[in-house]
């Protein structure tokens, strides 16, 4: 299954500096894991944000409402899913799957003024007979593809969920195929892509004003229609027209990373359609984004150090960190950065500098020793003892979301302006911003080296083009069924304290805990994980208080 995020950490300070980093996981946001700009490229506020800026926040009553009667009662053509080159390339058999499109309003304050169509799939229920509904998913982000996390993870349900459940994905308005945010073509892409952050903090910061307000332009420019609306409570809103058209009493869901911030908003905004709702990798909906940032950068870097000594320790024959487990950190560390005057070369002409480095190995930290690390031991390999850049510019292009041929998928753009949809931190306090270096130089030295608090002084989405009502918050969803949260004690996109907080927010939820590495629990091949989910989510089974898997 591909690797999909919710937190982006871009290590260096762009995301956290803009304030995207947030929810990130809801609002992800980082600087390109290495440090800079993807989803972190996202502005802040602008102040002159006319009154439209803040459409499409008003709580709507859903199915109920006369003016969605439309939406609500519309048929989905489902229609075989159109061939994918890749999808063939990797002998992934879409054959049974169907796809199809729904038709939502782009501001549900004023349905009837204008319209949108998200993609959908369907991975259609193995038995039928045993058949008990839809299963909604969604991978993270915020930017994630459900359509691809349906057609390429489709092994992940194989057995009890694909057998009782109708599996079903959608790509979120303003990302995928549905109304995609669109800022830049590959071309600046890859141009952005290959610029380093300055090392001096004054030409950093004013690097990254320009960053921010050039892509804020170029978003207006070719997306502004979007930008309003984008923001993850109307996905919410959109899900629940989504239940209602395939048939469904109550919203059986899956969501992963930022999927745990589209759960819970739903869960917020429709607590009695609220079936089985599993959340995994959580993300906390009321932790400032700044702190959010900060958690990430210090889990990352924890998932850092420990790779680095599994290296060294269990891998002593490809490993190229040397001996000593506890300055083969460091010495990777210190290679990364020492790519920023001196990038290695790669077969397609690009080079691997300090950011995209950091980048791809940021990637192989979402999984664990058993899947990823094996390729980060290789890239590091392949890139300090042969000084070639291939395989960790791999890795930074699929977390980037560039393919083969050099074309982006909309998700970075799509990240940026949902997470300034959801969220805009003000500026901190200089108390706050001192607070947060203090804490990253002491926690998180390697992957925060040379940060200042004038790197966190400017507000969150400062020159975003409208502004967001919205405000992070304690979600207690009041009225729904029981949750199923799970957290994993090693995910270093979303801490685990996040998902006890998330827990601990909800009116009625339960924590289950994988003990383990990487972002998220799901497919990750833990049988007691694997049976927690397929009794909640067939049976309405919780799993007891206080389980821990192994």
């Amino acid at each position: 299954m591909r690797t999909f995020r919710a937190a982006r950490p871009r290590f260096l300070l762009t995301a956290v500096a803009a304030g995207t980093l947030l929810l990130t996981t809801a609002c992800d946001d980082t600087a390109k894991p290495a440090g800079d700009r993807a989803a972190g490229t996202s502005a802040p506020a602008n102040p002159a944000a006319t009154p439209a800026a803040t459409a499409g926040t008003s709580a709507p009553v859903g199915q109920a409402d006369p003016a969605l009667k439309p939406f609500y009662g519309q048929q989905i053509t489902w229609a075989d899913c159109p061939a994918d080159p890749q999808a063939e390339k990797a002998r992934i058999d879409i054959s049974g799957m169907k796809c199809g499109r729904l038709h939502v309003p782009l501001d549900y304050a004023h349905p009837a003024a204008d319209a949108i169509d998200l993609a959908l799939i369907k991975y259609p229920a193995a038995k039928p007979d045993q058949r008990i509904g839809s299963l909604m998913v969604n991978p993270g982000g915020p930017g994630g593809s459900g359509v691809e996390m349906v057609k390429y993870g489709a092994k992940d349900f194989t057995g009890t969920l694909h057998n009782r459940f109708d599996v079903v994905g959608f790509d979120p308005r303003g990302t995928g195929d549905s109304a995609p945010v669109v800022c830049y073509d590959d071309k600046q892409h890859d141009a952005a892509e290959q610029q380093d952050d300055p090392l001096d903090p004054a030409e950093r910061k004013a690097a990254h004003i320009k960053q921010s307000t050039d892509h804020a332009a170029a978003c207006q420019a070719k997306s502004g229609r979007l930008l309003p609306f984008v923001g993850t409570r109307n996905t919410a809103r959109d899900l629940d027209v989504l239940r209602a058209v395939v048939g469904d009493e109550k919203l059986n869901y899956l969501g992963i990373s930022y999927g745990t911030y589209l759960g819970a908003l739903y869960a917020e905004e429709f607590p009695r359609n609220t079936g089985r709702l599993v959340l995994d990798g959580a993300v906390d909906p009321a932790q400032d984004t700044l702190d959010h940032g900060v958690d990430q950068q210090v889990g990352f870097e924890k998932s850092f150090e420990r790779f680095a000594a599994d290296c060294v320790g269990n891998h002593p024959e490809d490993c190229p960190l040397g001996k000593d487990k506890d300055a083969a950190a460091k010495k990777a560390a210190d290679f990364l950065d020492g790519l920023h005057d001196s990038p290695l070369g790669t077969k397609d002409g690009r080079k691997l500098g300090r950011d995209l480095a950091w980048t791809g190995t940021i990637q192989m930290l979402y999984g664990d020793e058993k899947t990823s690390w094996k390729y980060l031991r290789a890239g590091l390999g392949m890139a300090m003892t042969m000084k070639r850049g291939d395989l960790l510019l791999a890795f930074a292009d699929e977390y980037n979301g560039r393919d083969e041929n050099g074309h982006y998928s909309p998700m970075e753009e799509s990240n940026g302006a949902i997470s300034c949809a959801d969220a805009a931190r003000p500026a901190p306090t200089p108390e706050h911003a001192r607070a947060a270096v203090d804490r990253l130089l002491a926690e998180a030295p390697l992957l925060s080296k040379g940060v200042t608090v004038d790197d966190y002084s400017e507000p969150g989405c400062a020159y975003w083009p409208f502004k967001t009502q919205e405000k992070p918050h304690t979600v207690r969803a009041e009225g729904s069924a029981p949750i199923l949260v799970v957290g994993s004690t090693g995910d270093p996109a979303t801490p685990y304290a996040s998902a006890e907080s998330l827990a601990k927010g909800f009116a009625s939820a339960t924590l289950l805990t994988r003990v383990g590495e990487g972002h998220g629990a799901f497919g990750k091949g833990n049988t007691c994980i694997d049976r927690a989910l397929e009794a909640y989510l067939t049976e309405g089974t919780m799993p007891a208080p206080g389980t821990r898997c192994t």
